[in-house]
């Protein structure tokens, strides 16, 4: 069993990424009952939930003549625009009813910044504005993180890739994600993860 040195981030399991959101996962439903029983065998569990303003700089709607997946330069360097997703308050914002993880302890919003996107659940897409989540695992003494979540080739991946450069032993629960897999994206963040050191695991494996 994972010990209090362990902790399951779960990432972004949202009705805005679900079968009918405005940026739904293909079959990112799947996930839920996978994570159901996966956080179970965690003591600590932590929820991430997008959480963006109105107009937020990274939707597609806040750049005239510009759709959704289109690409464009900002300060930070390269982003994609999004259909407006995860609006602060809304229902698509809203974690996912059946998700049942009762002892989850900390729900963490990310994206509130309206000039910067933030995938990651440690740094915000400029690469230097924190979230406050590395201190508060290494307050409680956490070493290692498993993630899961909603997508694997954006969120999950840059808050694993985040988690190691940070010092963190970290490990990506394939069966408990999915993915949105634009323009390879899936085959490239999976390369990037495990270049980093980022273990690729089946949710049977933890144990």
């Amino acid at each position: 069993m994972p010990d209090a040195s362990t902790a399951l981030i779960v990432v972004d399991v949202q009705n805005s990424f679900l079968p009918g959101g405005s940026l739904a996962v293909p079959r990112g439903n799947e996930v839920v009952p996978v994570i159901n029983d996966l956080a179970r065998r965690f003591s600590n569990v932590v929820f991430t939930q997008d959480w963006h303003p109105t107009g937020h700089h990274s939707f597609a709607s806040s750049h005239p003549g510009k759709k959704p997946f289109d690409k464009i330069t900002l300060d930070y360097g390269e982003q994609i625009l999004w259909p407006d997703h995860c609006v602060q308050g809304t229902e698509g914002a809203r974690l996912c009813q059946d998700l049942d993880v009762a002892h989850a302890q900390l729900v963490l919003r990310k994206g509130y910044h309206p000039n910067v996107d933030s995938y990651s659940a440690f740094v915000e897409a400029d690469g230097k504005t924190t979230t406050g989540l590395r201190g508060y695992l290494q307050e409680r003494g956490i070493n290692n993180v498993y993630v899961c979540g909603l997508a694997t080739d954006f969120c999950v991946a840059w808050t694993a890739l985040d988690a190691r450069k940070l010092g963190f032993a970290t490990a990506v629960i394939d069966d408990a994600c999915r993915a949105i897999d634009t323009q390879g994206s899936l085959a490239a963040a999976w390369e990037r993860m495990e270049r980093a050191g980022v273990k690729r695991m089946q949710s049977g494996e933890v144990a």
